[in-house]
């Protein structure tokens, strides 16, 4: 057999066998269905599935079902077959993505419950995984040895392995938020994974049903604080780290050892002392307080952006210091033009942090509603009262917080990679 650039053959001889294997396991049994322990094989399931589309119409969730144990596996015992023939880079990698989502869906179908198992008049059952049976799962082990094998294949180094299985497990409750989110259907408690009706009514009730909650209003307070957070504690990172860097002084060493154990103590141990001092201040309840609280202990995470600081060749400052600069003017033209990415770095965890904190929220702000962030106003949609009628709207503000995140992170994150190169000149 030719040989190719890039291709372990001795791995792409396995292929072929997992390609197949996940067709022929299914005469074993997948799942145990009634008191008397059914045995139901993967055959049977998708001729349950054929008879209830015919009765009851086509559901995502029956297709889904169809795709997983029938038609996935089909496409993946072809191109495996095709990769062991004619050996080629791009059928190894279409045959690795097939792998990944016969993966995913097998995990996915752990949670596709009541939707599947009522449909096909089985049992009343809460959690499918009680009743899954050995063939499930030895088809889920040989499509995850499949994937792994074939990524062996074409040199994949094992951490993209270790990642791509371990995506499969992430992407599931964002996935799950997702169609929460879309979901026509009111209540909790669902027994099904994809909804039966999609509709985009449960983002236009966050926003314009205030006889209850004030999302727009706590989404706006959130906005004022984390922006006001992230514009102080940044100065405050930044300033610190360039002091206890560049600066030497009598008890700079003390002084840093101090800082580093003190934020080696969680920042919730201080709350109680906190709220009186604030309290003492008058500023109980108010969005200032908030802003002043993430700011305050600013200066204990110095430490990276020290690190970061402290790879700056010193002799940029000394060059600048002989032509009359003040350690500000080094500070604001050299260090930071030159320090891109841990500025970015100290913006975005420094935006994170009171984008999504409810501990501090909650203690500062008390009952004050209209001051309330929307840490605190999704908490509340998840209470007993209201969890029945506003859950799918809580759904929709977790991916309406999500958002500017994702948005900024996405943004910024070229910045990550810009170094030092070229910072000092021969």
């Amino acid at each position: 057999m030719k040989r190719i650039i890039g291709i372990k053959t001795k791995f792409l001889y396995f292929v072929p066998l997992f390609g197949i294997l996940p067709i022929v396991l299914l005469f074993l049994n997948f799942i145990n269905v009634g008191e008397n322990s059914e045995h139901k094989t993967g055959f049977q399931i998708v001729a349950e599935v054929l008879k209830v589309i015919d009765n009851n119409g086509i559901s995502l969730s029956y297709l889904f079902i169809m795709a997983i144990i029938i038609v996935i596996p089909l496409i993946i015992m072809l191109s495996s077959i095709i990769a062991f023939l004619k050996q080629g880079k791009k059928i190894l990698y279409f045959t690795i993505l097939m792998f990944a989502i016969e993966v995913f869906g097998l995990v996915v179908s752990l949670f596709l419950v009541k939707d599947i198992i009522d449909g096909m008049d089985f049992l009343q059952v809460e959690f499918l995984i009680k009743y899954l049976s050995i063939g499930f799962w030895v088809t889920l082990g040989v499509d995850l040895i499949g994937l792994i094998i074939t990524m062996k294949s074409v040199k994949v180094s094992p951490g993209y392995i270790i990642l791509s299985v371990m995506s499969v497990i992430w992407l599931f409750p964002l996935v799950w938020i997702v169609f929460n989110s879309f979901r026509g259907e009111g209540g909790f408690y669902i027994g099904y994974f994809i909804p039966k009706t999609f509709t985009f009514d449960n983002y236009v009730k966050i926003w314009t049903d205030t006889s209850t909650f004030q999302f727009a209003k706590w989404y706006r307070n959130t906005i004022m604080v984390a922006t006001a957070s992230c514009a102080l504690t940044s100065f405050i990172v930044l300033s610190t780290a360039f002091i206890l860097s560049r600066i030497r002084f009598s008890g700079r060493r003390t002084l840093m050892n101090l800082i580093l154990v003190l934020g080696m103590f969680p920042a919730f141990m201080s709350m109680i002392a906190v709220y009186y001092v604030i309290k003492g201040l008058g500023l109980t309840q108010s969005l200032a307080a908030l802003v002043i609280v993430y700011s305050a202990g600013a200066s204990l995470g110095y430490y990276i952006s020290k690190g970061f600081f402290d790879t700056i060749p010193r002799s940029l400052d000394e060059a600048a210091f002989i032509d009359g600069a003040t350690k500000w003017q080094v500070f604001t033209r050299i260090t930071i033009p030159l320090s891109k990415s841990i500025i970015i770095y100290t913006i975005l965890t420094s935006f994170m942090a009171p984008w999504a904190d409810y501990i501090f929220s909650s203690i500062i702000l008390g009952d004050n509603a209209d001051n309330y962030t929307v840490a605190i106003g999704l908490f509340n949609m998840l209470t007993r009262d209201n969890i029945e009628e506003w859950y799918t709207c809580f759904a929709a503000g977790a991916i309406l917080i999500a958002v500017p995140i994702s948005a900024l992170f996405l943004t910024l994150q070229r910045y990550y990679v810009e170094g030092l190169a070229g910072s000092v000149k021969g």
